[in-house]
């Protein structure tokens, strides 16, 4: 029985249960038991994450940023046991999946947030020197991670997006490991506590936890020592801890699903429509389709071009493998999902049966409907099929193509294909409005699967894409400030504000907010 970490020591936990993760491309359990906690280990890590953070509000932005970049550096000591495990956990593909790619973007991260830890621009200092009220953003105490199952490096509880803007923002994490991957998470606790003591950071800045029942993590995301939760996962989970926070009053910051639709329009079907072909199926089928951005929703214009389309797409996708599923859940979850928008009169074009690849799969599999058939019942048809899966809507025309988009729920993304000569133009305007309100990313030309971690990145959206449509989870610097709170101080002596709102800027590299302009220089404070 694998243990946990509380309060700076790996321990036994108070365990109500135990589970063992799978290796889904042979359906085998693997040898590590992990604990189901009981409420006294919850109830142990938000007391010592508490006493934390007391001491973390007060540390130096350097100390912090020191500990990202020490924990950077011990996961790339690490690189070869977490590959194999998460390879081991999920069957994602070692390279270029893991090692290539996921792999750098999370240590990428970590050195971003470092970056914009030593830097602060991040927490929005502004100062009113007329008046004398300052205000900034500051840490607002301990936080909860939900990691999800698609991610085990890049999104991990313990070393992932959330983790490294909540620790950013200087705040104490406690890492619910996703139960798809609790021995990757767990090496990477390791390497964040062996940062933790190199840095002289409070011992419970990390601590991890493998599961909890139901019961408990509602209780544990409305506990009045926690600060915020961050979640990604499945919405009927996410809106069960999301209804326990609202009660208290606890902020949590959630992404749940999205289908990601992607509009092509006349013009980019006959001017381009292999090269469409090669990169939709690329996007839907890359790691079995198990991305949050994965494009699951198809609106096509009725033709003879779309028609010939759809079926060089239901070749490909019958040409192409099946890939593995990162577990028994998903695959079960994806054919219901199937069976759901089949009963409800979606054609079945391709797939829908037990998939010929490794352990858990599913047939690439593709539906389609007419856009009246959507328009009677879209909360239907936008029934999220996670994984290898797709569903095509053809509308008849431009009226009918702004119907099915104004009945769309919040998505994380949405594209539109056009033609690159202007042809399409007058459809696109009247379309893309209508997209707009409906994504928090819109793409032109361009697929959804991919994620950079940019400054400019919005990977968030509108309901029920995510909780809240004003924050991101990928995006340094924007991505901390879900774990911040706003302090003002309104007519306090000088010597008593903290750094960044003294009238001497504490590093000289630091963005303020001073008297209305943006300024890197000191604040000139009248008598």
């Amino acid at each position: 029985m694998q243990p946990v970490l509380i309060a700076g020591q790996w321990r036994p936990s108070h365990a109500a249960a135990h589970f063992q993760s799978e290796n889904p491309a042979t359906r085998s359990r693997l040898p590590d038991e992990y604990p189901v906690s009981a409420w006294q280990d919850c109830n142990e890590a938000l007391g010592a994450a508490a006493a934390a953070a007391d001491v973390m509000r007060r540390l130096p932005s350097e100390q912090i940023a020191a500990f990202l970049e020490r924990f950077a550096e011990r996961i790339e000591a690490n690189k070869d046991a977490l590959v194999a495990m998460a390879h081991a956990e999920t069957a994602l593909p070692v390279t270029p999946r893991l090692a290539d790619v996921e792999f750098p973007r999370t240590t990428g991260q970590l050195r971003q947030a470092a970056a914009a830890a030593r830097e602060g621009s991040w927490a929005m200092a502004t100062i009113d020197t007329k008046n004398n009220i300052r205000s900034v953003l500051a840490p607002l105490g301990p936080i909860a991670v939900f990691g999800p199952n698609n991610f085990p490096f890049a999104f991990n509880s313990a070393a992932g997006g959330d983790f490294a803007a909540a620790i950013a923002a200087g705040n104490p994490v406690i890492a619910k490991a996703n139960t798809s991957h609790p021995g990757t998470t767990r090496i990477f606790a390791e390497a964040a506590f062996d940062a933790v003591q190199a840095t002289d950071l409070p011992s419970a800045a990390v601590q991890l936890l493998y599961r909890t029942s139901h019961e408990d993590g509602e209780r544990l995301v409305s506990d009045p020592r926690l600060g915020a939760t961050a979640y990604t996962g499945s919405r009927t989970a996410g809106l069960a801890l999301k209804a326990a926070a609202d009660r208290a009053g606890k902020p949590i910051y959630l992404e749940l699903s999205s289908v990601n639709p992607v509009v092509i329009l006349p013009g980019a079907i006959q001017s381009r429509a292999t090269e469409l072909v090669n990169e939709f199926t690329t996007s839907c089928l890359m790691g079995a389709g198990q991305f949050c951005t994965n494009p699951g929703m198809v609106i096509v214009f009725a033709s003879a071009e779309s028609e010939a389309w759809i079926k060089a797409v239901v070749a490909k996708f019958r040409a192409s493998p099946d890939g593995t599923l990162l577990s028994k859940g998903v695959e079960s979850s994806l054919a219901t999902s199937i069976t759901k928008l089949r009963a409800g009169g979606a054609n079945l074009l391709t797939g829908d049966d037990a998939g010929s690849g490794q352990g858990y799969c599913r047939k690439n599999t593709l539906l389609a409907i007419q856009g009246e058939q959507f328009l009677q019942n879209p909360e239907l048809f936008q029934t999220e099929a996670f994984g290898n899966a797709s569903l095509f809507v053809t509308v008849r025309d431009v009226a009918e193509a702004q119907g099915v988009l104004a009945h769309l729920e919040g998505n994380l993304t949405g594209c539109i294909y056009s033609d690159q000569d202007g042809a399409d133009e007058d459809i696109y305007a009247a379309l893309a409005p209508i997209l707009r309100e409906r994504v928090g990313r819109l793409l032109n030309d361009k697929m959804p699967t991919g994620v950079a971690v940019s400054p400019a990145m919005n990977h968030g959206g509108p309901f029920p894409a995510t909780g809240h449509p004003g924050f991101t989870a990928v995006g340094i610097p924007a991505s901390l400030r879900r774990f911040a709170a706003l302090q003002c101080y309104d007519n306090v002596r000088a010597h008593r504000l903290p750094p960044a709102l003294q009238d001497r800027n504490p590093n000289g590299r630091m963005w303020r907010l001073v008297d209305g302009c943006w300024t890197k220089d000191n604040a000139q404070t009248t008598s």
